[in-house]
């Protein structure tokens, strides 16, 4: 893996997460480069690794055995449009990390015979805790698809979804999925000061208990349900709680939410591509 070549187009926040985490992983920083438009994106790269950079697209991929897409969504015909010529027959695969650009049109935009594989990632990768949902097409070979999950497995947790549509799902769980947490957390360290903690406390202590609780979720091996009843002693505190949220259809709030989500994406999709 250390030998592939990687280019990012695109020097934002999450390339510069993946980068770290590349070069944290043992990557050579003289194996990746960069490209942006904006200077000062570059230099808050370089300031993360010592990465090749520049403003030039087509310089940047030429050679580069993964391209990964890390650019607004509204800019990615443009950008592909551009580098298309510098992959025509070679045997690069494209990575897109934006979200809603199907791969139908990646492929029409970066010419015939470009492997593409399309992925999910979500904020918390830019603490390298995050959870990743990738799909190849049939263009991209088993090589391919290992490079794109080490790459991403730098940041996180990687699954890979059997179709095209499953990132819809993956978008509804956890790639919008963080914002649900912000939210609940919100809620609790709210009602935490309301119920005489300081802000500093109430928001430390939701903090860290979720924290836990994801831990717990996916470090101990045990149903999520289990989880939830070896809390609930019965008759006590944690048990009267759970029993008002879901008097209040706590289940259902986020089935419509999700549902939501997933419809969003699907617009969204078809909006862009």
């Amino acid at each position: 893996m250390a030998e592939i070549r990687i280019a990012f187009i695109g020097a934002g926040n999450m390339a510069a997460s993946i980068i770290g985490g590349l070069v944290a992983k043992g990557h050579p920083p003289a194996n990746l480069s960069a490209s942006d438009p904006s200077p000062d994106s570059l230099g808050r790269l370089r300031e993360v690794a010592p990465v090749a950079t520049g403003s030039d697209n087509r310089a940047a991929v030429e050679g580069a055995d993964v391209v990964i897409l890390a650019v607004k969504p509204q800019v990615m015909e443009q950008v592909c449009t551009d580098i298309a010529p510098a992959l025509a027959g070679g045997n690069t695969v494209a990575l897109s990390i934006a979200a809603g650009i199907p791969v139908a049109s990646l492929e029409r935009w970066l010419g015939p015979g470009v492997p593409v594989i399309r992925c999910m990632p979500n904020t918390p990768a830019l603490l390298g805790a995050g959870a990743s949902g990738l799909y190849a097409t049939g263009a991209v070979n088993e090589t391919q698809r290992a490079h794109a999950a080490k790459i991403l497995s730098a940041v996180g947790l990687v699954r890979w979804v059997e179709t095209e549509d499953d990132l819809h799902a993956v978008t509804a769980v956890s790639g919008s999925g963080p914002a649900y947490f912000f939210l609940f957390m919100e809620a609790m360290a709210a009602e935490g000061e309301r119920l005489g903690l300081s802000r500093e406390t109430a928001t430390a202590l939701t903090a860290q208990t979720c924290l836990g609780a994801a831990r717990m979720a996916a470090e101990s091996g045990v149903e999520l349900a289990e989880l939830r009843r070896r809390v609930c002693s019965p008759g006590g505190t944690t048990e009267r709680a759970i029993e008002s949220f879901r008097g209040d259809g706590l289940e259902a709030t986020v089935t419509r939410a999700m549902a939501a989500c997933l419809a969003r994406s699907k617009e969204m999709a078809d909006e862009l591509g």
